[in-house]
């Protein structure tokens, strides 16, 4: 989803909607000036509770992160966070449903020098789940952190504060401070973040339109998420249902036809750089073997090159990739004698997952100059965080290329990007229809567990109730058979209502939800308490354990 700083809208993609986008807050026009609009903004959002003094404008108005200077009257010292929640116009959530909310950053949004600082490897996802649903008004979350995206999808039982509490969170992992992070975040809620993240996996919201890898992304949060608490029932249906999207959008349209990968892009971003436009003569550096080094590799075996050193900590991914490409030349090296391959190579790809560079620009003023008709050596880094210091291309003999740069690459066929993201606009929209039906028809989950315990109730006490008459004449069997009996009973008792609250072809939501409300009356199941003060209470009380 493509969003400049302070709410501009730059992405050519047909799908990314400015109204979805600031559906909740106030859309900076170009005719009006930006001080103007901060001021209507603060004034929707001003608060008369004492547990708010001042208000300060995000300059993003798509970030919906208002960070109030909380100051807590003596009346509050005493009083639990139910009652403080309560007593704050944050009450209105809890008469509410819990909603989905995406907090992130992308290729569209922020440069590289701040993605990689918030950049979570893969075996930390489970941890960052664990540290989000721990946070008062968090109850389900997941993590997508690739090297053009990182997304922080929650069911937030209180939106702002559940939004407040995430970006707070992204700021502590990454040692950006809220005021600067918030420069480049966007916040989408209900629909709107389920549209994104079916964009995301559809392909529609990547540097490379219809690019594969993120699919296999998305699947790796559902993989990486399974077991995990807190990745539970709305947010990992989301990614499943995120998963369908992506394989009908590219087995229905032709968006993957003749598209490029960001390996690809790489390869390609080199060639247009290199004097002669070929890999023939050139000496080529691969360090990595894992997927996207691996699609590196590919990429240049179908741009002319014949012959390339490939870096590893281990031979065996090598080994494999050069069994699998015949007539390719694939020395494989060690990591350790980096630098002495780096001094023989004019073009160097790196593709790892360090989280420090591997490439100083000391390292790199050491190295020989590469042969005059090459030019300058050439680095092409495609690893978030990235593998090779910036400041490398400040040296006369080196230039160095990110992530960012492959813009250069994907824009030329930008007409041809418009009309598959079209096509698969169609399919976004009937899936995003399913997924909010599916999701609405689950407000009748507790009403199914209140009727069953409600005639469970009934069951137990009517059977205690006439073994006891009997007395203990009777055989153990036969109070089984008496115990089945009830049970058998209620069970055909229920089938009717449980049919008329399931979500299928068969009934509507409107229907559904119209049985709901009356088996709720007919039966006595509604409580005082709303669900998200139900869900509120019992997480406080789990904390406080």
């Amino acid at each position: 989803m493509a969003v400049a700083p302070f709410g501009f809208a730059t992405s050519p993609l047909p799908s990314l909607n400015a109204n979805r986008i600031t559906a909740t807050a106030t859309t900076f026009s170009s005719t009006s000036s930006y001080s103007h609009q901060v001021s209507k903004l603060s004034k929707t959002f001003k608060s008369s509770s004492p547990l708010f003094s001042t208000w300060k404008p995000c300059l993003n108005p798509r970030c919906q992160v208002l960070f109030p200077e909380e100051r807590i009257d003596s009346r509050a010292l005493s009083a639990s966070p139910l009652e403080l929640l309560k007593s704050s116009p944050a009450n209105r959530y809890t008469k509410e449903r819990s909603s989905i909310v995406v907090i992130g950053l992308n290729v569209h949004t922020a440069p590289v020098e701040i993605r990689e600082k918030l950049a979570i490897p893969e075996a930390q996802w489970p941890q960052g789940i664990s540290e989000l649903c721990a946070m008062n008004h968090i109850e389900e979350a997941a993590v997508l952190s690739t090297c053009n995206r990182m997304e922080i999808y929650v069911v937030a039982l209180s939106q702002h504060r559940g939004v407040k509490e995430v970006t707070e969170w992204m700021s502590k992992i990454s040692g950006i401070p809220v005021s600067e992070l918030c420069k480049h975040l966007f916040v989408l809620y209900n629909k709107d973040a389920t549209q994104h993240l079916f964009e995301v996996a559809a392909g529609l919201d990547s540097l490379v339109l219809g690019e594969g890898q993120i699919l296999a992304q998305v699947k790796q949060v559902v993989k990486v998420g399974q077991g995990v608490a807190g990745f539970d029932r709305k947010i990992s249906g989301m990614f499943k249902h995120a998963i369908t999207v992506g394989k009908r959008v590219r087995s229905e349209t032709n968006i993957a036809s003749g598209s490029v990968s960001v390996s690809s892009a790489a390869v390609e971003l080199a060639l247009m750089k290199l004097p002669d436009s070929s890999y023939a003569a050139v000496r080529v550096l691969v360090i990595g073997a894992g997927k996207m080094g691996k699609l590196v590799i590919r990429h240049l075996v179908a741009k002319g090159c014949r012959n390339m050193v490939v870096l590893n900590r281990t031979e065996e991914r090598v080994a494999a990739i050069r069994e699998e490409l015949e007539d390719v030349e694939i020395i494989y090296k060690p990591m350790t004698e980096m630098l002495a391959c780096a001094a023989e190579a004019d073009v160097v790809f790196t593709s790892t997952a360090s989280e420090t560079p591997l490439f100083l620009k000391e390292h790199v003023e050491m190295l020989p100059n590469v042969r005059s008709e090459v030019g300058r050596r050439l680095f092409i880094d495609i690893s978030v965080p990235r593998n090779v210091e910036p400041c490398v291309s400040d040296l006369e003999t080196a230039v160095v290329y990110n992530v960012d740069d492959l813009n250069e690459v994907v824009v030329a066929n930008k007409e041809d990007r418009l009309r598959k993201a079209m096509e698969a606009q169609t399919i976004i929209q009937e899936e995003s229809n399913k997924f909010e039906a599916w999701k609405d028809s689950l407000e009748t989950v507790p009403t199914i567990k209140k009727l069953k315990g409600y005639f469970e109730r009934i069951r137990d006490a009517e059977l205690n109730k006439c073994l006891s008459r009997i007395g203990d004449d009777m055989s153990d069997k036969k109070k089984a058979a008496i115990h089945d009996l009830s049970m058998s009973i209620v069970k055909k008792i229920l089938h009717g209502p449980m049919e008329n609250l399931r979500c299928d072809d068969a009934h509507s939501l409107s229907e559904i939800l119209e049985n709901m409300r009356a088996l709720n009356r007919m039966f006595d199941l509604e409580t005082d308490k709303s669900i998200l003060e139900q869900k509120f209470e019992a997480k406080m009380g789990r904390k406080s354990m």
